[in-house]
């Protein structure tokens, strides 16, 4: 954290000092003169360090069960249905509940790899006050941002694929067949929560998960900084 507290320092003064002091000042903060860099370079690695992490937080997500196989993001029924697996598994049903669980984490994969181009747009609107703020801010500061700017996109993108992807996947089909046998069931409470609304903001919370993870692997450790610029800024 402190070279990235070195380069928060850096563009701080970059609305305020020439760049030739500004640079005399980075070099100083960040190891002398070894690191050669300049005040561009310095915002480019930053964006380039959130290109990196969002691209292979969606690459990671968009893979076969990368919803499914993964606890924290797997996208399990919803809260207000979880009585409706309950009582399915209860009559024998449990293979179809867990072909309706399978289904819509496919969606949601086939659905996040359109993601990439969102958050790539949101990070080349990085400002500088942006990147301070989320140079010098908590760990999850990059995923945030990236939460306020791109949510509503994200949203409006992912609505109709996860639409399409649960026709697709048959989970449009698995879910009704649960829900009309569910509500077959003498007395029992009859629901149909909003398949489409649910997996789609299910999909996009998963997102975020993984990109705070990335996010914090780049902060912390110095192999995931792959390229060039990335290792000669934050050196």
């Amino acid at each position: 954290m402190k070279k990235y507290a070195s380069l928060l320092i850096c563009l701080l003064f970059l609305s305020c000092t020439a760049e030739a002091q500004l640079l005399k000042k980075a070099k100083g903060l960040l190891g002398g003169d070894k690191n050669k860099f300049t005040v561009e370079e310095a915002g480019a690695a930053l964006k380039e360090a959130l290109i990196q992490g969002t691209t292979k937080g969606v690459s990671e997500i968009s893979q076969v069960g990368g919803y499914l196989l993964n606890p924290e993001i797997k996208i399990p029924f919803p809260p207000e249905a979880e009585n409706v697996e309950k009582k399915l598994r209860g009559i024998g049903l449990g293979k179809e509940v867990d072909k309706a669980v399978e289904s819509i984490n496919k969606a949601a994969e086939q659905a996040a790899v359109e993601a990439k181009d969102i958050f790539v747009s949101a990070i080349k609107a990085l400002t500088i006050k942006d990147a301070m703020n989320i140079v010098g801010g908590e760990q999850s500061a990059a995923t945030q941002y990236l939460e306020r700017e791109t949510t509503t996109s994200l949203e409006s993108k992912f609505n109709p694929i996860i639409k399409s992807s649960l026709d697709a996947v048959d989970a449009t089909k698995h879910w009704s067949t649960i829900m009309n046998a569910y509500n077959k069931i003498p007395f029992a409470k009859k629901v149909n929560p909003d398949l489409t609304e649910y997996v789609t903001n299910k999909a996009i919370d998963g997102l975020f998960v993984m990109i705070a993870q990335e996010e914090l692997n780049i902060r912390k450790n110095p192999a995931a900084r792959v390229t060039d610029l990335l290792k000669k800024v934050f050196k």
